[in-house]
């Protein structure tokens, strides 16, 4: 893996005499740099290279993509401090640091759960069909430091370069003969990744013959395939079906001790609780590892929203859930807060508990914004916890005085933002209501089973699907998911304006050509369209479509003068002007039965009464 060309004492001292390397390629990995022995207190004697900070991700990537030991690398831990915060700093003092471990390490759940002294904290193994046999103990693991005397400059730190465990054998990938896991020489190996697959494939309901294919073809990027691995994997994934059949939400009948059941069994998914007292409300705060590393990468110097009050009248807590937004602008769930207290004292505390386990593995991580849905929300917490910018979102609750209030206040969000944000909205609706047990409605414990298997596996496999290529039909939908995506899908020519009507615009429909909808208003924060959907207070992509071709028009014009000469308000002389800015235009509104109506309200004459003269 790599060249090393300095001997054994013959430490490198300082990292300025470290030689810069910039391979060719859009990825490479350790087997294309040279290495050397770098002597620090810190380090010792580990292997290091140098290389340009914008080739650092292309450095993950090709380790990512060893065919000898495929795997992902996850951050482990990191840290960062600002430049001008050292007055005195050595040669490899950092800017960035990122500790990046093979995610088959570092427990190794074969051998009972061993904890690696990397980690504080045991992970739970009891539920086998909630955590897989996916860890080997592989101690693979390497550091970053983005130089704070040469930011532009990365020193790679490889502590293990070997995909091997504690006993110094292979344990992953095609090299590791023996199958890993409980049982290792009778069941083919099945990473987490794989794992997690076919478990989303399974609470989606796609057929087994489906999930059986997907599930072998995961397993042949660890090890070849014949027959016998063939049949494993169908019992595997027969097996792992009944299990996620046969699993239920009451771990007892009493609610309140199913919840605790299920917090003691998941405690690394649970980053706060308070149980319910005559002193305290109940508040039970969810994120998965996944949900972390999400949070951790979409959520950096960008836009965090709140989701609150889900099912505030139907379910027994509401439900409020942090988002993200990943690279196509489409919200991704972060952490689930059920709660029923919005009070400043408890949202202070699972804002603490929730940043907290950020920072313990990024303490520079933060946020750029804050988008909140609810007049009411306490905004003291936010400011203190995460001391950013907050935003409001546009969605209308019926107290309109303090949404008024909120909006004068704060900055509106994009309608790309809430588009997305209004498609988390509807599917979490679609998922939690439509079931049989509506009684289960009123238990806590059935909306975190909920939660944690379908609506989790469902964001899982669509980000996956959209990153990895597999799934196109999954990625497909995934990406016309939001009323912002479907409105770019509608070609220009689909939208007609009448010069009788300035205020309105036809578009018309993909499926039916001859069907038209009628757009009030159109590209502005007040458009209104016949549809359905908009009807029912829901933002439309014949809405949106509006908005999409005001802003390309302007980006894509010589000046501003261009498209306002295109308003139906066309600028005259100085005493048109005038007499224009007198004149008021009647407002157009949707009538119940589809027609247009004029505002035909009378209108306070504001005319200056002439002074007669008045004769000495």
């Amino acid at each position: 893996m790599g060249q090393e060309i300095v001997l054994a004492g013959e430490a490198v001292q300082s990292v300025t005499d470290l030689p810069v390397q910039d391979p060719p390629g859009e990825e490479f990995s350790a087997a294309d740099l040279v290495w050397m022995k770098y002597a620090s207190s810190e380090h010792h004697t580990d292997d290091v290279a140098l290389i340009p900070y914008d080739r650092m991700e292309a450095f993950i990537n090709g380790e990512c993509n060893n065919p000898e030991y495929p795997t992902r690398f996850h951050i482990e831990r990191g840290r960062k401090r600002e430049m001008g915060t050292l007055r005195e700093f050595k040669s490899d003092e950092y800017l960035l640091y990122r500790m990046y471990w093979c995610s088959f390490g570092p427990e190794n759940y074969g051998e009972g759960g061993t904890i690696l002294p990397s980690r504080k904290y045991r992970l739970n193994t009891r539920n086998r069909a909630a955590r897989p046999q996916s860890m080997r103990g592989c101690t693979c693991h390497f550091a970053i430091k983005r130089l704070y005397a040469r930011p532009g400059l990365v020193l790679i730190i490889y502590h293990e370069r070997r995909h091997v465990n504690k006993s110094g054998f292979v344990c992953h990938g095609p090299l590791d003969k023996d199958a890993i896991g409980p049982g290792a020489r009778r069941v083919p190996y099945v990473g987490s990744e794989i794992q997690q697959q076919t478990m989303s494939l399974i609470y989606l309901g796609v057929p087994e013959e489906n999930i059986l294919q997907a599930h072998i073809e995961g397993i042949q990027r660890y090890c070849s395939s014949d027959a016998k691995v063939d049949n494993l994997a169908s019992q595997y994934v027969q097996k792992l079906g009944m299990i996620i059949k046969r699993s239920t939400h009451e771990l007892d009948l009493d609610d309140q001790a199913s919840i605790k059941m299920w917090v003691d069994r998941n405690k690394k998914s649970v980053f706060f609780y308070q149980d319910s007292t005559d002193a305290d409300a109940f508040i039970l705060g969810i994120q998965t590892d996944w949900q972390l590393q999400q949070m951790m990468r979409f959520g950096h110097q960008s836009l965090l929203a709140s989701h609150s009050s889900f099912g505030v009248s139907k379910l027994k807590y509401p439900l409020n859930t942090l988002l993200v937004f990943d690279s196509r602008q489409h919200a991704l769930p972060v952490a689930w807060i059920i709660t029923r207290s919005v009070t400043k004292q408890d949202t202070l505390k699972w804002m603490r508990a929730l940043t907290d386990r950020i920072h313990s593995i990024d303490s520079t991580w933060k946020i750029g914004g804050f988008i909140i849905d609810d007049p009411v929300s306490e905004l003291d917490p936010i400011r203190y916890i995460i001391d950013m910018v907050v935003t409001s979102s546009n969605k209308i609750p019926p107290v309109v005085e303090m949404w008024i209030d909120t909006i004068r206040n704060l900055a509106l969000a994009s309608q790309e933002s809430c588009g997305a944000i209004e498609a988390y909205h509807l599917k979490l609706k679609a998922k939690a209501y439509n079931d049989l047990q509506l009684d289960a409605l009123q238990r806590v414990d059935w909306l975190v089973h909920k939660l944690t298997t379908e609506v989790h596996s469902s964001y899982w496999l669509n980000l996956y699907a959209d990153e990895s290529g597999s799934f196109p039909e999954v990625k497909a939908e995934y990406i016309v998911s939001t009323s912002w995506q479907r409105a770019l899908q509608i070609p220009d020519d689909a939208v007609l304006f009448d010069g009788k009507e300035p205020l309105s615009a036809k578009v018309a429909s993909q499926k039916d050509a001859s069907q038209m909808r009628t757009v009030w208003n159109a590209g502005s924060e007040f458009s209104l369209c016949d549809c359905s959907w908009s009807m029912q207070g829901n933002l439309c992509k014949h809405v949106i479509k509006e908005r999409i071709q005001k802003a390309v028009e302007l980006a894509t014009s010589d000046g501003i003068a261009q498209v306002t000469g295109k308003l139906p308000i066309q600028w005259t002389n100085k005493r048109g002007r005038r007499s224009a800015a007198k004149r008021t235009n009647p407002i157009v509104l949707p009538h119940s039965n589809g027609n247009l109506q004029k505002d035909l309200t009378p209108k306070k004459s504001r005319k200056r009464k002439r002074l007669s003269t008045i004769s000495s």
